[in-house]
């Protein structure tokens, strides 16, 4: 059974850093793409950031650019999105989703298999 599980969020004041985790479990983690979006309520949910492992390839939407930075421990089977001068337009439940097929890239929504549960990023102005 794949499971992801994201870690790192919180309340943050705008200016400050978060790191987020996204542990993944019960799937090859050699071919993959993985990736994290974000949704408010009233939303639809909106892609983040994404890395492909078949060449390294990532992805940032034009909003988090300079600022967020995907990257991923295969030993410990676990992706990471650094956020920093975090602003309050990025407060979000920001979820983790993976595929083993990264060929449409990025990959949208759509094509994530598998999703974790979110964490909440609260950024205080």
């Amino acid at each position: 059974e794949v499971q992801l599980v994201e870690s790192g969020g919180g309340l943050v004041q705008a200016g400050g850093s978060l790191r987020l985790s996204c542990a993944a479990s019960g799937f090859t983690f050699d071919d993959y793409a993985i990736g994290w979006f974000r949704q408010v309520p009233g939303k639809e949910r909106e892609g983040v950031s994404c890395i492909r492992s078949s060449d390294g390839n990532t992805y940032y939407a034009d909003s988090v650019k300079g600022r967020f930075t995907i990257s991923s421990d295969n030993a410990k089977n676990t992706v990471y999105l650094q956020m920093n001068s975090l602003k309050p337009e990025d407060t979000a439940v920001y979820y983790c989703a993976a595929t083993d097929d990264g060929s449409s890239w990025p990959v949208p929504t759509y094509g994530m298999d598998y999703w974790g549960e979110g964490t909440l990023v609260t950024v205080s102005s």
